[in-house]
């Protein structure tokens, strides 16, 4: 069975080798040195176990583990506020007319403006898998076990949930946005600055873009071409995500101009179909293909199982579930269809 729950300081070297083994073209939010990790993990735990002092935001890190071998396969997390008490930068798709009276003529112009309008949004963040369980019932659990958190828990998130996707990067590395825009003011390619905007405060992106709005007829054809387009490997993670409710706006990621999906916290799908039942057992492991979910805090968990429901709130699953989920008869949990 695969069971999602809250990362552990016992999990690091299995996350470091699942976010070390991404490869360059893949960028994420979680750390790849031992330190930095392992700070983000002890935030995490102080998150769900409610002891953050009052200035500390609150930073959730889950992962994918195989319950038969205890082997963490899959990370994702949630940052309660973008920015963790900082701007959160991105770029804002708009447009200027310029226009000549004495010509007669106009033209419209698109323009990236930066913006840090989404901070303090909820974020989704962190999402890594194992390349082979990507598309797999798995990478569902993983991604969407954070809206079951998020339903639980609604108190400690806001009316608006936003997600970085990964923007454009070709063959041989190649970042077409960044190369015509990003590396020109920050003097490094792309791999770097993503490893630094994972480890260090945002400052340094106000510090080092251009405080002015920038034309994107300026930008090379193939830069003009990524906006707002997903990496090639995140095709499936953005089905997901639009699946649950997420929708592109106008923001882009200020780093490879990928997508930056915004949605209603309560109109989410895991949300709006999860429903609080009674746990009890059932003799067989027929019946429908569901999440489930129990537990608070750092007592989280959530797992896939066959259940059936009763007209009284009832729901009963195998037993193995119950082990799962650390749940038993009478317990409240939470559940919604695969």
């Amino acid at each position: 069975m695969w069971l999602v729950r809250p990362a552990q300081p016992g999990d690091l070297n299995d996350i470091l080798d699942i976010a070390g083994g991404q490869g360059p073209r893949m960028s994420s939010t979680l750390p790849k040195k031992e330190d930095a990790l392992s700070a983000k993990i002890e935030q995490s735990a102080r998150s769900f176990a409610g002891t953050n002092k009052a200035d500390e935001p609150k930073r959730f890190l889950f992962v994918l583990e195989e319950a038969s071998t205890g082997k963490v396969q899959g990370v994702s997390g949630i940052d309660a506020r973008a920015g963790n008490g900082q701007p959160f930068y991105n770029y804002r798709q708009d447009a200027l007319i310029h226009a000549s009276h004495e010509l007669g003529t106009s033209r419209r112009v698109e323009v990236l403006y930066p913006s840090h309008a989404l901070t303090d949004h909820t974020l989704l963040c962190s999402f890594t898998i194992t390349p082979e369980l990507r598309g797999s019932d798995a990478f569902e659990l993983l991604s969407r076990a954070r809206m079951l958190f998020i339903a639980s828990h609604r108190e400690l998130f806001t009316d608006q949930v936003v997600v970085e996707i990964q923007g454009v990067q070709t063959d041989d590395g190649k970042v077409p946005f960044w190369d015509s825009l990003g590396r020109h003011f920050f003097n490094m390619d792309f791999e770097t600055a993503d490893q630094y905007s994972g480890l260090l405060s945002k400052t340094f992106i106000a510090e080092l873009m251009p405080p002015n709005p920038i034309y994107v007829t300026l930008l090379s054809q193939a830069a003009r071409e990524a906006l707002g387009q997903p990496h090639t490997q995140t095709r499936a993670t953005f089905k997901l995500l639009q699946q649950e409710g997420f929708r592109g706006g106008c923001y882009l990621d200020i780093f490879d101009a990928g997508p930056v999906l915004e949605a209603r916290t309560d109109a989410l799908k895991s949300v709006v179909t999860s429903h609080p039942k009674t746990l009890h057992a059932a003799n067989t492991d027929d019946g429908e293909l569901c999440l489930i979910s129990g537990g608070e805090g750092e007592g989280f968990r959530c797992t896939l199982t066959t259940l059936t429901e009763s007209l009284q709130g009832e729901v009963k699953v195998p037993l193995k579930t119950w082990e799962c989920l650390g749940r038993s008869s009478g317990d409240k949990v939470r559940i919604t269809p695969l």
